[in-house]
């Protein structure tokens, strides 16, 4: 049997004529840049997420640079990033001209550690970003209480867990500004690639739109240096389609979790962490693995596809090595980044296919 990490095709096939409808009215209008379904997406997004403003951009990425352009986050400053996460998270800080000080991650969630955050602030720290990592929120209220105790900026990186809630409340919707990836894999995700801010602040909004296109507010005028950087019209149709899914597909991914957590928990093994006031919504099923690359190649060889997010902590990436981290100052991080492994995980995942996966785990524990 042959089981994809995730099926993107089954998926458009389940809302095909939707999608192309949408596309092709696209493509009959002939408008492809900052559209009218880039403005009612982002209309639509703000409503779900119960904020003031959405900005629709070219990737999640820019959605970090831009926020922290927003912020005037720059040469001498510092960002709180957590030591594990995509590497953009701190990509963003160094293309800005900034410095990211890492901070563990908690063991059980592997989430930004609150305990150590504070201890990570210095007069030179403008900004903290909070990843919620594989779909479930950091403990944004303790992030939050920091971040004020110390006059700093806060900057959601949600690209993992759109529809998410944290005691009620959609991430992306708590800090500063948020950010989003519509990267194709994603729980929602467009046909290319693109992006989304998000925030309660009028300035920081302007800010946003100025910086995405050239850093004008009137064409041809720019105020500062900014980008070219706006999410498409085909992307933000399909995405508006995809939009008024993406609360079902969450509970089928939640579902199937669930189903993983009971079979692997009994085998032994250590599976996702759920914290009570928080829903997780599973970008990602991530599992701890004393031997993990002999697992993937069972899993390989048995048609079960896998994948390491992420096999490097951020303080060991070349473009770090500048800071003079070493192996051992984050150890969480690492042990992480040498264990996990996400298994098949979407909302098409049929029973047969998951019992399939699990029965393959069972027979290499087996041997």
């Amino acid at each position: 049997m042959k089981i994809p990490l995730i099926n993107l095709v089954e998926q458009y096939h389940t809302i095909k004529t939707e999608v192309d409808q949408a596309v092709s009215s696209v493509l009959e209008a002939g408008y492809f840049i900052l559209g009218p379904n880039v403005k009612a997406l982002e209309q639509e997004m703000a409503t779900y997420l119960n904020v003031k403003h959405a900005v629709g951009l070219a990737s999640g990425t820019d959605a970090l640079i831009i926020g922290l352009r927003a912020v005037n986050v720059g040469e001498g400053d510092e960002v709180v990033v957590p030591a594990f996460s995509f590497f953009a998270t701190a990509g963003a800080v160094l293309s800005v001209g900034a410095r990211p000080v890492f901070v563990d991650i908690d063991p059980k969630t592997y989430l930004l550690d609150v305990g150590k955050l504070e201890a990570a602030v210095t007069s030179n720290t403008k900004v903290i970003i909070p990843v919620h990592l594989y779909g479930q929120p950091a403990d944004m209220d303790e992030i939050m209480t920091i971040a004020r105790k110390h006059n700093l900026k806060v900057i959601e990186d949600n690209a993992q867990a759109i529809g998410a809630l944290y005691k009620g409340k959609r991430t992306a919707s708590i800090g500063d500004l948020g950010c989003l990836s519509f990267f194709p894999s994603k729980n929602l995700g467009g046909y290319g690639d693109g992006g989304m801010l998000t925030t309660n602040d009028d300035n920081l909004a302007e800010s946003a739109r100025m910086l995405r296109t050239h850093g004008w507010k009137k064409k041809y005028y720019p105020e500062m240096l900014g980008y070219n950087s706006r999410l498409d019209e085909i992307q933000a149709a399909v995405l508006r389609v995809k939009l008024k899914y993406i609360d079902a597909w969450n509970r089928s991914r939640f579902e199937h979790a669930q189903e993983y957590s009971r079979i692997l928990s009994r085998l032994g093994l250590r599976v996702p962490t759920e914290v009570p006031d928080r829903t997780h919504v599973y970008h990602l099923y991530m599992v701890a693995f004393d031997q993990r690359e002999a697992v993937q190649k069972h899993l390989k060889e048995a048609g079960v596809a896998s994948a390491i997010y992420y096999p490097q902590p951020l303080h060991l990436a070349d473009p770090c090595r500048y800071l003079e981290y070493q192996t051992g100052d984050f150890p969480v991080s690492e042990q992480a980044s040498a264990e996990l492994l996400a298994l098949p995980i979407f909302p098409e995942l049929e029973e047969i296919q998951q019992h399939y996966v699990v029965d393959t785990i069972r027979d290499f524990l087996n041997q």
